[in-house]
């Protein structure tokens, strides 16, 4: 039987991929650290101020995605997940870029008790082609 931690970041997680799905950014940085640190291949680390930047432009765009959680360990007021992370993101005009791959999430519990992410180690790989 899940904890209620272990429920509140699966709920977490779920949260963020209908809220992106929805282009509900506020929702997103909200489920976040002030001093969340995002580290993806070929760029150096960056924070919430760019991740939102980044998003800005993809507002119009069509995301879906697919979380699969393999590993939730919970370690006090910290817990990591390793996750299998599947995106489509679909641009006005048609044209669609597909990533998938896996990803090392950090999260910590915050002092209004609330998880949030941390960390992100994202190890996506793009794929072009047509909408599935």
């Amino acid at each position: 039987m899940a904890s209620e931690d272990e429920r509140a970041i699966r709920s977490l997680i779920a949260t963020w991929m209908a809220a992106t799905k929805a282009g509900d950014i506020t929702t997103v940085l909200n489920l976040m650290t002030d001093d969340v640190v995002f580290m993806v291949p070929g760029r150096e680390p960056f924070g919430k101020l760019e991740f939102a930047a980044l998003s800005r432009p993809q507002q119009g765009a069509r995301i879906d995605g697919k979380a699969e959680i393999g590993e939730l360990e919970i370690l006090g007021d910290w817990a990591f997940t390793r996750t299998f992370l599947k995106v489509a993101i679909e641009v006005p005009g048609g044209n669609c870029l597909e990533r998938s791959g896996y990803t090392l999430s950090i999260f910590r519990k915050g002092s209004d008790g609330r998880w949030r992410l941390a960390r992100d180690a994202n190890m996506l790989t793009p794929h072009s082609g047509k909408p599935a």
